[in-house]
C-alpha cells in the first residue's frame, strides 16, 4: 500500500500562469518521500551520523493535468528495490477529484559519505535506521 502526504497548494507554488510551477511538482514528491521515511521511524541525524546519506541517480516527471492555487493533492508514494544498490521511488499526484496531475520516477541510493560510493545493499542499510521498514516497502528480509 502506497504511503500517503496531503498536501494543499499555495500562494508560492503558483506561476505566472495561474498553475502550479513545473519545479514545484518535484518538490511535492521530495516532500512525500521524507514524510514516508519519517514516518517509517528514520532520524536523519543518525543516518548522516553513520555516514550515509541518500543520493537521487535519475529523476523523471510526467505532467498530466494542472494544479492550481487551493486544490488539494494527495501524494502517493511506493518504494521498490530492483537491486541491491537501488530503490526506485514511484509517486503519484492526485488531485482531489481523483485526477492524476504528475507521475515522478525517482531511482535513488544510499551513499557511504565516507567512501562516496553508493552502500552495495542499500535495504540492509535502511532497515538499521527503520523502526517501521514496511512503510517503505522494505521487505522483512533479503
Amino acid at each position: 500500500m502506497p504511503h500517503s502526504t496531503h498536501i494543499i497548494i499555495r500562494s508560492d507554488d503558483i506561476d505566472s500562469n495561474g498553475h502550479v510551477r513545473g519545479s514545484q511538482y518535484l518538490n511535492y514528491a521530495v516532500h512525500a518521500r521524507w514524510s514516508a521515511l519519517a514516518q517509517a521511524g528514520l532520524s536523519v541525524k543518525k543516518l548522516a551520523a553513520a555516514g550515509f546519506g541518500p543520493v537521487d541517480l535519475d529523476v523523471s516527471i510526467k505532467y498530466r493535468r494542472e494544479l492550481m492555487l487551493g486544490d488539494e493533492i494527495d501524494v502517493e508514494t511506493r518504494f521498490e528495490y530492483p537491486s541491491p544498490k537501488i530503490v526506485k521511488v514511484v509517486q503519484s499526484t492526485i488531485r482531489s477529484d481523483g485526477i492524476v496531475a504528475a507521475e515522478v520516477t525517482s531511482l535513488t541510493g544510499l551513499m557511504n559519505l565516507t567512501e562516496r560510493k553508493l552502500v552495495d545493499n542499500a535495504a540492509v542499510v535502511w532497515r538499521r535506521f527503520l523502526r517501521q521498514p514496511s512503510i517503505v516497502d522494505l521487505p522483512l528480509t533479503d
